[in-house]
């Protein structure tokens, strides 16, 4: 952005809640808030299906599963070497790129030990997980194959795909969640890229994602894109109902309530498909206790959430990466093939895995320490600060196990 910020001007209409973007005068983008649903890009007219948030809640809010982590007022960390590890992840450098970290929350076995927040922030504040939503769609998924309604290994029910001569039509669910569906979707970050056009250009995201061709055979080659994504929310969308109302009513029931996940939006594109791949916003707590099902083993308060072995699946390398079924792995090392990322993060135990957004969004598991560190921020390094997030979770284990 930095070579158009110049000629970029932002027009804010708090009464129409909504925000257009031109540049250069011309190039008119708008988004538009919709209570319940977060904000979308419109294209032409606005979306019919826009329900409010009194459309999909019960009458009384759900007792959750989860017992609480945590009383209201933030957790300060009662141990130095907690604190200083804060201080640690707080810390700017001396010149860019800017860490930013926005919130970090420690958990240890099952109670909020230390969290910190950046001013403007607090325990209540969502905080945009970017691709660390695909860990949620991931988990979504599980839970209709726990009730039977999906299938890992059955070919994705993609209508576009229905053609018996289409090599398409042999694209499973395990592959749109391991990332070797062999689609032509490439993800650069750039503005010259079909995943940019899908999520700034199309009303209809997955239909979009659905219309491209193949470039590898379905499961031979890993190739991260959000384009899976969206066709995994859709295919959410259509086994719930078919429309945003029904996805939110699903994700409530089946997840965020027995989680007791109280501040989360989930958006959605023109058409009730929710973008799966990118824009879900939720508290650092409640970012927290999701990764706190994984830890669980998909159990909480005795209920079987996810499938058995489904965190286990989720969480076991796809070809030869690091990314598993909607989560990334610790247990292979070296860098992305297309990115100067890495794989793992450096520091953490080997069984981590995690949920992982750009600028820095993590949601770190720990087993082995009945652990979970979420962290937020807007940090522009490449490789999302990654190594700044290791020695976080490093100096967390050194503290609590220095204090046991």
């Amino acid at each position: 952005m930095g070579l158009v910020n110049w000629a970029v001007r932002y027009d804010v209409d708090t009464a129409r809640t909504q925000v257009s973007a031109t540049v250069a005068g011309a190039f008119l983008s708008r988004a538009v808030y919709r209570d319940g649903l977060g904000c979308i890009v419109v294209h032409g007219e606005e979306p019919a299906d826009s329900p409010a948030r009194g459309d999909v809640a019960d009458n009384q809010a759900p007792i959750p599963l989860l017992p609480e982590i945590a009383a209201p007022a933030v957790v300060e960390p009662a141990d130095d070497r907690l604190r200083a590890a804060l201080d640690r992840a707080f810390i700017e450098p001396d010149r860019p790129p800017h860490r930013r970290t926005t919130a970090i929350i420690v958990v240890h076995d099952g109670h909020v030990i230390a969290e910190r927040y950046a001013p403007g922030y607090g325990v209540a504040t969502p905080l945009l997980g970017y691709s660390a939503t695909k860990s949620v769609i991931s988990a979504l998924v599980g839970i209709l194959v726990r009730q039977g309604r999906l299938a890992v290994a059955q070919p994705a029910p993609v209508a576009a795909w229905s053609d018996p001569n289409d090599p398409r039509r042999a694209i499973t669910i395990d592959q749109l969640l391991r990332m070797t569906s062999g689609l032509a979707l490439d993800e650069t970050n750039s503005p010259f890229n079909p995943v940019a056009r899908m999520l700034y250009l199309e009303r209809d995201m997955a239909g979009f994602a659905e219309s491209a061709g193949l470039e590898a055979q379905p499961g031979s080659t890993w190739n991260y894109t959000s384009g899976n994504t969206l066709i995994l929310s859709k295919i959410i969308r259509d086994a719930v109902g078919g429309h945003a109302a029904d996805v939110l009513r699903f994700a409530h029931r089946e997840l965020f309530d027995p989680l007791g996940m109280r501040n989360v939006t989930l958006e959605f594109d023109a058409t009730g498909t929710p973008v799966g791949s990118t824009y879900m916003l939720a508290s650092a707590r409640d970012w927290a206790r999701f990764g706190m099902l994984y830890l669980n083993d998909g159990v909480v308060g005795g209920r079987q959430v996810l499938p058995q072995g489904w965190v286990r699946y989720s969480s076991t390398p796809t070809l030869e990466t690091g990314y598993g079924a909607g989560f990334w792995t610790n247990l292979v090392a070296g860098h992305i093939p297309w990115s100067p990322a890495l794989w793992s993060i450096p520091g953490a135990p080997r069984d981590s895995f995690y949920a992982r957004g750009l600028l820095g969004q993590y949601v770190v598991v720990v087993p082995s320490e009945r652990l979970v560190v979420a962290r937020f921020g807007a940090s522009h390094a490449p490789d999302g600060d990654i190594e700044g997030v290791g020695h976080l979770v490093a100096d967390v284990i050194g503290a609590f196990s220095n204090h046991s």
